[in-house]
């Protein structure tokens, strides 16, 4: 019988019971904080950024200003505080005195405005007036050109038999027509024209002038070549002249001729 063999088993360690650590030691785990301990540790200290701390300063400015500007109010109010009922009252007065002042002082100066408007006005209507004036004493004294509607008249004298009195009498009757403006051959004629005969043509102030004699004539077309044409007027007259007389209307005549201005020796203007 072989042998029963008795396997080697190490011996159980006895079971030992654990000891507490001990206070103080460096295994000991540390107490929990609380959350009151966490809020005052995230609140102070206080971590402010620039840009905080320069709105802060710009709040503090700002309420400073309101504070003194409340202040300044309140001490320019202070004197009244303690006044009488007889002096705000003349107070008052005193302030209806002067805004009744500068009421008046502002209704003076719009008056001034509106008459000083009125003049310039007035003034620049009796400087219009005076241009035009000036343009029609110039137009009826030759010193200035004109142009309008009106009529050509043309007269051919092959045989010379038209004398200075016949072209007065044409000119006449224009004007009694309503011309305003004529000129015969670049000859400006006015009221103080004057004619003459010249040999082989005619004088007018002086200035000789031949056929064919044409005027340049502004009218109204309508009465000016009617007066000339009328039974034993001017075209009937120079025809029997042996003169062709031709009248042409126009819707615009040119009279351009002008006469020098002449200033007088001995008259002056008796306006300021």
């Amino acid at each position: 019988m072989r042998p029963m063999s008795v396997e080697n088993t190490p011996p159980e360690e006895p079971n030992v019971p654990e000891q507490p650590l001990k206070e103080g030691s460096a295994q000991a785990a540390e107490p929990e904080e609380t959350g009151r301990q966490r809020l005052a540790a995230g609140l102070w200290p206080p971590r402010v950024s620039r840009a905080q701390l320069i709105v802060a300063l710009l709040l503090f400015v700002l309420g400073l200003g309101l504070a003194i500007q409340v202040r300044s109010n309140s001490d320019s109010g202070a004197p009244l505080r303690g006044a009488r009922q007889e002096d705000l009252v003349r107070i008052l007065d005193e302030l209806d005195g002067r805004t009744k002042r500068l009421e008046d002082e502002k209704q003076r100066l719009e008056d001034q405005r509106k008459e000083l408007e009125n003049s310039s006005d007035q003034a620049e209507e009796a400087r219009k007036q005076t241009v035009e004036k000036e343009r029609q004493l110039g137009i009826l004294a030759g010193t200035v050109a004109a142009q309008g509607p009106g009529i050509t008249l043309r007269i051919t004298d092959p045989t010379g038999q038209v004398q200075s009195d016949q072209l007065l009498d044409t000119l006449q009757e224009l004007r009694a027509a309503g011309a305003e403006a004529i000129q015969i051959n670049g000859v400006r004629v006015v009221a103080g024209s004057f004619f003459s005969d010249e040999g082989g043509g005619v004088g007018i102030d002086g200035k000789k002038i031949t056929q064919p004699y044409e005027f340049k004539v502004i009218g109204k077309p309508q009465d000016l070549e009617p007066a000339l044409n009328i039974p034993g007027g001017v075209v009937q007259t120079l025809e029997k002249e042996q003169a062709t007389v031709a009248v042409t209307r126009s819707a615009k005549i040119v009279v351009d001729a002008l006469r020098a201005a002449k200033q007088p020796d001995y008259a002056r203007s008796s306006s300021p």
